[in-house]
């Protein structure tokens, strides 16, 4: 592969994730807004998922305006970090019964991808 193909494909991908982190917190915000207000544990965990859960994204973009590998790993573990805090509220979520595993499977999912993408992205920085 050419090597502006290579950098055409690498600009791709960084838009693909971009939207994808966008859309997950979005997923997290609509998540949110079906917690009871009411409930005193739904809503203190359910403000704990959406900060850590709207902030992957915006971790994310700053990673992609870093310069050196450095900065870039530094950001990216910063996005990794929220999304490993995301994964434990939606744990806490489901394990006190509060909403059920069926309504956030998917965006617990979704969470495990995207650590599973952030760690090879950090790892590949680290060895080029």
């Amino acid at each position: 592969m050419g090597r502006k193909m290579q950098k055409d494909e690498g600009k791709r991908q960084v838009e693909d994730l971009r939207s994808r982190t966008k859309r997950f917190g979005l997923r997290v915000i609509r998540a949110y807004s079906f917690l009871q207000k009411r409930d005193d544990v739904q809503q203190v965990l359910g403000r704990q998922m959406l900060r850590s859960g709207t902030s992957v994204g915006a971790q994310y973009r700053e990673a992609c305006r870093a310069r050196p590998s450095a900065e870039f790993t530094g950001k990216m573990n910063s996005a990794l970090q929220e999304l490993d805090e995301t994964a434990y509220w939606f744990e806490m979520l489901v394990e006190s019964e509060t909403i059920t595993k069926r309504k956030l499977g998917e965006l617990m999912k979704e969470a495990d991808e995207l650590m599973a993408i952030f760690v090879t992205c950090i790892r590949n920085t680290k060895s080029d």
